[in-house]
């Protein structure tokens, strides 16, 4: 496996390359701005950054926007009239967001290749009779 800086050299040249395409694909779209304002993105491990590209990438490929990613983790979740569990949705950052999704997509294979089984009758549990104590078997 190559390192971080092998993969960032051989994809993009040099580190202010791969900080230039993670700035295009970090659109108010896409991106809750979390950086340092001094520092930005420059500053962030080459890892993370790899992370991010790839992570942008692909959520730009398939939904497009935050706001369509969070529609679709609602539909999988079932809850799509659910405003509280939206608007806290909205303030995740979106590699948070994309794992939610995976796994939401995930579970819902999961429940949909399962056959759905028959619920079990409750059968009435017996009362066992009270036992009486010694105290009582005394009085008595």
């Amino acid at each position: 496996m190559k390192s971080p800086l092998n993969t960032v050299k051989s994809k993009f040249g040099e580190k202010a390359k791969l900080v230039a395409a993670v700035e295009k694909l970090a659109t108010d779209d896409l991106w809750v701005s979390r950086t340092n304002k001094d520092k930005g993105l420059a500053h962030v491990s080459n890892a993370k950054l790899l992370r991010l590209h790839a992570t942008f990438t692909e959520v730009k490929e398939k939904f497009g926007t935050r706001a369509k990613l969070i529609d679709a983790i609602c539909d999988l979740e079932k809850r799509t009239k659910d405003a509280g569990y939206k608007t806290r949705l909205e303030a995740y950052p979106v590699p948070r967001l994309y794992d939610m999704w995976r796994m939401a997509t995930r579970r819902a294979k999961v429940q949909a290749a399962k056959p759905a089984a028959p619920k079990a009758e409750k059968k009435p549990a017996k009362k066992a009779a009270p036992k009486k104590t010694a105290k009582k078997a005394e009085a008595k």
